[in-house]
């Protein structure tokens, strides 16, 4: 088994779980001024489901907000999902 590796795609306002050169999840966001991140959408490709690459785009999401002093709009049901769950440990950019 290969490792999957986050890239931040930034001029392309996504973040992707590659599979060596394969795109395997992808999440999409647009930036709203300098202060804000609405994520608007996260996929997984089924081959590669219940891995947990989708709470893995989030937490690189959280990373890159708190990085910037950002704060997440989520869109994507499944972030808003993810971060209503992990509560206070998002609190400062949800």
């Amino acid at each position: 088994m290969t490792a999957l590796t986050i890239v931040h795609q930034t001029e392309l306002h996504r973040f992707v779980v590659q599979d060596q050169q394969q795109i395997v999840a992808v999440m999409t966001y647009s930036p709203t001024g300098d202060d804000q991140l609405i994520i608007d959408h996260t996929e997984v490709d089924p081959a590669y489901g219940g891995q947990g690459l989708g709470h893995r785009l989030v937490e690189a999401a959280v990373d890159f907000a708190r990085a910037s002093g950002r704060k997440i709009q989520p869109l994507c049901p499944f972030v808003a999902s993810v971060l209503k769950q992990k509560g206070e440990a998002c609190a400062d950019v949800f």
